[in-house]
């Protein structure tokens, strides 16, 4: 493979994939995961590894026979368990001359513009210097409402951040296929996906181990995220003989999600509306409204109110619904609620019929991507 110094792959692995059949740390699917990143490092690939696994690695130490259930169990279970995750990993990259840092995530990371701005700024420093991120959300203090649900949806985001050339997700599964292969013997591998269609959704079925707690379902969702920000995904076994390598040379087993040239994707800025930021309020519009915003590209104008909901701030991200309830998409609003609230209440001859309340290039329509904004 011919280096490129400039490509940067993000890789999830899932936690049965990790794990040996009683729960364990596997020793040995850790050194093959590693070893395969080595290979990408040694010919100059910058790789995040957003990596499942704490919670299985913590649980028996813990005291527990099977996987806990409860939220106070299971974040005392990663507590230990990413303690011996990191160590392990640390042990397998120093050993080839490379250094693996830890970053712990919750949603409210991503939620926050300032600390997802910091967030990029310090995983960009590390590929910078030859480090290895190993991402993973922050099991021991997250609250369930709070929570990513899995971490395909943490490695899509995290390779929007990080503007990735390619997402890579590792499961106990090759692929996506047309229709479930545990059931179906004739089931057919869809080798490779330009568009998420809803034919693509509905081949998508359950969770697979009961290690993990990503299903497929999960993984297409993921995928939206990433092919929305323009990160190609590649989807395949893990337990694959150098899965990772073939992969990133296009020859690997499994599916492959292509975001082609020239595509509509997000910017950095969008991607945070989102995806990330959690709406503070709602914005009602005229149903025609939506349809000009859709064809001409045009602001959000006060004169295009008809009503608001919810107490934000001025820059806060809202919700713009149509009267029928129809979600438009997602903007950062230029006035307080309070601002609004008096700026509505204003005579038709008072107010200029202009006054942008949500700037066209602050706004993301639901139109425009694969997935619904907000996720």
């Amino acid at each position: 493979m011919t280096a490129q110094k400039d490509k940067r792959i993000v890789i999830k692995i899932g936690s049965s994939s990790l794990t040996s059949r009683h729960g364990e740390i596997s020793r040995r699917k850790l050194e093959k995961l590693a070893d395969e990143i080595v290979l990408l490092k040694d010919e100059g690939f910058e790789v995040v590894l957003v990596s499942s696994g704490a919670v299985a690695a913590g649980y028996r130490k813990l005291g527990c026979l099977t996987r806990p259930e409860s939220l106070p169990e299971k974040q005392a279970a990663a507590s230990i368990g990413q303690g011996l995750l990191m160590e392990a990993y640390s042990d397998l990259f120093i050993s080839h001359g490379y250094v693996a840092s830890q970053i712990l995530i919750t949603r409210s990371d991503f939620s926050d513009e300032a600390r997802y701005n910091n967030m990029r700024n310090t995983i960009n420093v590390l590929l910078e210097r030859g480090i290895i991120p190993i991402v993973n959300e922050n099991d021991t203090v997250t609250i369930d409402r709070l929570k990513f649900g899995d971490n395909d949806t943490l490695s899509a985001k995290v390779a929007g951040l990080v503007e990735a050339d390619q997402l890579i997700i590792l499961s106990d599964i090759d692929g996506l296929y047309d229709s479930n292969p545990r059931n179906n013997p004739n089931a057919k591998l869809l080798e490779k996906v330009y568009d998420i269609t809803p034919e693509i959704e509905a081949a998508a079925g359950g969770a697979g181990s009961d290690v993990g707690t990503g299903g497929m379902k999960s993984k297409i969702e993921a995928v939206k995220i990433a092919m929305a920000s323009g990160t190609s995904t590649f989807l395949g076994k893990a337990s694959t003989p150098n899965i990772i390598y073939s992969a990133v040379e296009k020859k690997a087993k499994g599916t492959y999600f292509i975001v082609e040239a020239g595509a509509n994707n997000l910017n950095q800025k969008k991607q945070w509306i989102a995806f990330n930021s959690g709406p503070k309020g709602e914005l009602f519009i005229h149903e025609q409204v939506r349809t000009e915003i859709h064809e001409k590209k045009r602001s959000v104008l006060l004169t295009d109110i008809l009503d608001s909901k919810g107490q934000f701030e001025k820059g806060s991200v809202i919700r713009v619904i149509c009267k029928d309830g129809e979600k438009v998409g997602l903007g950062v609003i230029n006035y307080s609620a309070e601002e609004l609230k008096k700026l509505s209440s204003l005579s038709a001859n008072e107010v200029d019929k202009k006054e942008v309340v949500i700037d066209i290039e602050d706004l993301v329509c639901e139109i425009e991507l694969m997935v619904p904004v907000g996720v």
